[in-house]
């Protein structure tokens, strides 16, 4: 699978002039045409079998051989999925092992575990601290939430989904018209869609509409669920599209119902592109984004409480004057000279760094899915 957050620097890096070789796993996935086509990378030759049911493990086989081949500074695992690959990479390689840099792209609470699989969850966390990792986290409110042997060598670098461009005023509220809303995300357990149908089933007026870019294994039994709530003809799964976030200034709305985010992109492009955000309370990089409700409404992960907020919709606080400003931490002309100066730092055995490097010598990359 494609990562649009990796592909998206390895082209900003390129275009800067630094040396970024790319090595993917597998090349199949819906992001393939818009972000890759032009980026040079390697890929592994794959079994007939495919690999998208193991493609864990077929890393963990594959990478070992790039890392030989190319003989990379920095080893960045551009989302926590992944850190299993690092472990291994290290474990393999010992002291010869490059740097490793892992991107935290998933709220480390976890409060929708129940208390046993949070146990294990922050046992996880917890081993991996012990291979003493350079962490990038995504926000500040993130920190808090660090185990304590992760809290002396991560850096924070604002997650670069937007480009400076995108970022636009909010536009005037429409009066009289049913409002737009939208959704943007993988169809998939973790986004939590039946409660986002379930409160604009109850929430939304009748002649209100909601549009579901994405797809994913829950396409079937979501559309199920919309006939089942008597919305079917004013939902619309508009699946996977090239660009989504370019369709969001023709909508009023953004709804986000995960159980858990890190510091979801699509908050940030909603943003951008001036619309008013409804969310759950799924996450510390949630609180920050949204400016602790300064800049959208966050309720409580229930039905009847997301269903409220998408009812009162209209009458959401105006955007705050500090939104552009709050928004432009998160671009990826601001962040990608950071994440540069990280890299950078790893291979010298550092924590922290103010130097800003002109270059990187060679990378490899572990990619995890797309959104």
């Amino acid at each position: 699978m494609w990562s649009e957050f990796a592909l998206r620097l390895v082209r900003h890096w390129r275009a800067m002039g630094v040396e970024a070789p790319l090595f993917l796993g597998r090349e199949d996935g819906a992001l393939r045409a818009e972000l890759a086509d032009g980026l040079t990378y390697t890929t592994p030759s794959q079994p007939s079998i495919g690999t998208a049911w193991w493609e864990t493990l077929w890393m963990i086989a594959r990478l070992p051989a790039e890392i030989r081949r190319t003989r990379p500074d920095v080893l960045f695992v551009s989302g926590s999925t992944y850190t299993i690959v690092a472990a291994a990479m290290r474990l393999r390689f010992g002291k010869r092992c490059p740097a490793i840099v892992v991107k935290i792209s998933n709220d480390l609470a976890r409060r929708d575990l129940q208390p046993t699989g949070r146990f294990f969850w922050r046992l996880w966390l917890g081993m991996q601290a012990r291979f003493a990792w350079a962490w990038v986290i995504m926000d500040e409110a993130i920190a808090k939430d660090l185990p304590p042997g992760m809290r002396g060598t991560f850096r924070v670098v604002h997650d670069p989904a937007i480009e400076e461009s995108r970022i636009r005023a909010p536009a005037p509220r429409r009066t009289g018209a049913p409002r737009r809303f939208v959704a943007i995300g993988r169809l998939a357990p973790q986004k939590d869609y039946p409660l986002m149908l379930r409160a604009f089933a109850h929430g939304a007026c009748a002649d209100e509409t909601l549009t579901i870019y994405g797809d994913g294994p829950d396409r079937a039994a979501l559309k199920a669920l919309a006939a089942i709530l008597g919305v079917a003809e004013r939902v619309d799964f508009a699946g996977h599209v090239s660009d989504a976030a370019s369709q969001l200034p023709g909508f009023d709305t953004l709804l986000l119902s995960s159980r858990y985010e890190g510091v979801p992109a699509v908050l940030i492009e909603a943003l951008a592109a001036g619309l008013s955000v409804i969310s759950t309370d799924s996450g510390a990089g949630v609180r920050s984004v949204l400016g602790d409700g300064r800049h959208g409404m966050i309720v409580a992960r229930n039905e009847a409480a997301f269903a409220a907020a998408i009812a009162d919709a209209d009458s959401a606080p105006a955007p705050h004057a500090s939104r552009g400003e709050h928004v432009r931490r998160f671009t990826i002309e601001q962040s990608a000279g950071i994440y540069l100066d990280t890299f950078v730092a790893a291979a010298r055995g550092e924590a922290h760094t103010t130097s800003a490097p002109s270059q990187i010598d060679e990378f490899a990359w572990p990619v995890p899915p797309a959104r």
